[in-house]
């Protein structure tokens, strides 16, 4: 309950941001009216204008913010909301364009000025960073690149749009409405130098090392780090950080990884990584005592979220099992005696990765493991394939319903999961997701 309300809150917080700056615009003195689709449009271009101020807000990973929804739920608002703010751009453009013979004119190479300039390269620039997001994959654009050319379009749109609005001059020619936007510029820039800077600044006071590099099965390798002359992190089983390595805070080449460890195991961290790309290929190379710098730790992925009376059901696929090898370690470290299912999904038996540390955990827990395979070897006794209810049905107990979910791995089974589940009658909010494919 105590989340949910503060889950509230910070939604109210939100909407208040984004409608402010569209309800200081009927304060005072209002300018002559062009009729209904004028003005719907004006609102569309300052709504654009307020929502694209708040992604930086959504980015910039505050804590308190986060901890109702988790890191991974804001990064998938921020950019399913970035598609409205777009739509929003265009209708409000589109709506001029369709009404306003003017706007026809402004727009002629000998007519046009500085701030209409301003707003068609904003839009333009917008449009950049929407389709490098969404096809960033496709267009195959290394992903610590991405994030400086998302950094740069995302701060030069916003500036430019603030000079197309200032340029314009409709609806914010008062004194009074030109400090407005002048304060909210301010506090925009300040929360540019607060994450791009300050931050930054903060964890590099707060350094760990590399101490050790362990191969795993399935291509993955755990890192342990240690830190260096201060305590180190608390976290909850499940959670993720943002790690940095090779580069400084300061260079935005950072990833987001599970812990893998138990929150039990005071002074170190383990993040489990496979090799998937550039970063987590050089990770086996990683020698003692390399600094990492770690930013969280973030999400709400954590059975200390979500008690359970009855016992947990853990669901992975691939190295989605690293945060609920963390949430395993734990309930075994604190003696937990409840009944508890772990179903493992991979292609082959060689890519289960803690496949023996696993079963190891079953002289501690009370943990029923079934493993799935999709290409079994021939003397393979365990479920093979993919998912399904009849595999949940057949090793869980009747009360599933009452039973509290965790799962994590590639989407497509994520998804397939929890509509299986669902359809077996558990509750949408005993199902639990961890969500990293943010772009």
């Amino acid at each position: 309950m105590r989340y949910f309300i503060w889950g509230l809150f910070w939604i109210g917080v939100y909407l208040s941001l984004a409608l402010f700056p569209c309800l200081i615009l009927l304060y005072g003195s209002m300018p002559g009216g062009y009729g209904f689709w004028w003005d719907f449009s004006m609102a569309l271009g300052f709504a654009a204008a307020s929502m694209m101020a708040l992604m930086f807000f959504l980015t910039a990973r505050f804590k308190r913010a986060a901890l109702p929804f988790g890191v991974d739920i804001i990064y998938y608002f921020h950019k399913h909301i970035s598609l409205l703010l777009f739509l929003f751009a265009a209708v409000h453009a589109v709506i001029l364009l369709c009404t306003e013979k003017v706007v026809w004119e402004m727009l002629r190479p000998e007519q046009i000025n500085r701030y209409m300039a301003a707003g068609i390269v904003s839009f333009i620039l917008l449009a950049l960073m929407v389709f490098s997001s969404l096809w960033r994959k496709q267009l195959q654009i290394h992903y610590d690149n991405w994030r400086l050319i998302h950094a740069f379009l995302a701060v030069a749109a916003f500036i430019l749009a603030l000079v197309h609005i200032e340029g314009v001059g409709y609806y914010i020619a008062t004194p009074a409405k030109r400090i407005i936007w002048g304060a909210i510029m301010g506090c925009w820039v300040l929360l540019l130098l607060y994450v791009r800077l300050i931050k930054p600044f903060v964890l590099l006071r707060k350094p760990y090392k590399v101490r050790e590099i362990i191969p795993e099965r399935g291509n993955a390798y755990t890192m342990i780090i240690v830190p260096e002359q201060h305590q180190g992190i608390d976290f909850q089983p499940g959670q993720f950080v943002w790690l940095s390595m090779y580069h400084s805070p300061l260079s935005m080449k950072e990833h987001p990884f599970s812990i893998s460890s138990s929150p039990e195991q005071k002074g170190e961290l383990h993040f489990t990584i496979k090799e998937l790309g550039d970063f987590t290929r050089r990770i086996k190379d990683a020698t003692a005592g390399e600094p990492v710098y770690i930013d969280g730790p973030y999400g709400a992925f954590s059975i200390d979220r979500h008690p359970s009376e009855h016992g947990y059901v853990f669901i992975a696929g691939g190295i989605g099992i690293a945060p609920i090898k963390s949430m395993l370690s734990t309930l075994a470290g604190r003696g937990d005696g409840r009944p508890h299912f772990l179903f493992f999904a991979g292609s082959t038996l060689d890519k289960l990765t803690f496949y023996e540390e696993l079963y190891s955990l079953q002289e501690i827990l009370d943990l029923k493991i079934v493993c799935l395979l999709e290409h079994p070897p021939p003397d393979w006794a365990g479920e093979s394939g993919f998912l399904n209810s009849r595999i949940l049905q057949l090793y869980l107990p009747e009360h599933l319903q009452e039973l509290k979910y965790f799962i994590c791995g590639p989407v497509p089974m994520l998804e397939l999961a929890e509509r299986e589940l669902h359809k077996m009658g558990v509750p949408l909010h005993h199902l639990h997701s961890e969500l990293f494919d943010f772009v």
